[in-house]
């Protein structure tokens, strides 16, 4: 049964990324084991998993399209509905909690104009509520698109959110459905100049944020 309904036409996988979701397939034993990583291969492709991708991997790995849907939305990466460019993810687990995390929450809430899991009008920005992001030491955590942007005031989140809208923070954030590292771990090898790139922007906006920090070992006279 396919995941797709209605009569608009469902959107599959492009040429490219079949034959590429093919070569996947073939480094498993069973065709079945690639059932996640191929849909983070066609995530990349469009930011979300589209009913007509979802029927694709299907026939990929020999499984009916509702046991992809099931596996899609068991993971919290993995989006079977449209999000924005920028996939914004603020965690609210226990550090992050006891350190404003549900107040920087509600204001991304009230400046951005959608709820948890909404986006924006203009396309540019999705909302999420997450749990552990792994950075408990500089709470509260946000990731934009899988990527730390380390802890964030509701000031900073502005300043962040205006920063998206303009391009600035691009060659140091990919577009959302992009892991690069997801496509190493499944054998397909990553466009290494993309991969460069984006860790020297990386390690360029770092350090002109430590820049600009005032000098905390200094003391007045």
């Amino acid at each position: 049964m396919s995941t797709t309904s209605g009569a608009a036409a469902p959107h599959h996988l492009s040429s490219a990324t079949l034959a590429r979701a093919r070569e996947l397939v073939a480094l498993y034993p069973e065709p079945r084991s690639a059932l996640i990583p191929l849909c983070h291969l066609a995530q990349a492709e469009d930011g979300w998993l589209t009913p007509g991708a979802m029927d694709d991997i299907a026939e990929l790995v020999g499984v009916e399209p509702t046991e992809v849907l099931g596996t899609a939305t068991f993971y919290d990466m993995l989006h079977t509905e449209p999000v924005g460019r920028y996939l914004v993810s603020v965690c609210t687990n226990i550090a992050c909690l006891l350190d404003g995390a549900v107040e920087l929450l509600e204001h991304a809430e009230a400046s951005l104009g959608v709820g948890v899991g909404g986006t924006t009008a203009d396309g540019a920005i999705t909302l999420e509520e997450a749990e552990c992001l792994a950075d408990c030491d500089r709470p509260p955590c946000v990731q934009v698109n899988h990527r730390f942007v380390g802890a964030q005031t509701p000031d900073s989140f502005d300043r962040l959110v205006t920063e998206l809208r303009a391009g600035a923070r691009d060659g140091e954030i990919p577009p959302h459905g992009t892991l690069n590292r997801v496509v190493r771990t499944v054998g397909l090898e990553a466009d290494r100049a993309r991969v460069a790139a984006e860790r020297a922007a990386m390690a360029e906006a770092q350090a002109a944020r430590a820049a600009a920090k005032p000098d905390s070992g200094s003391s007045g006279a």
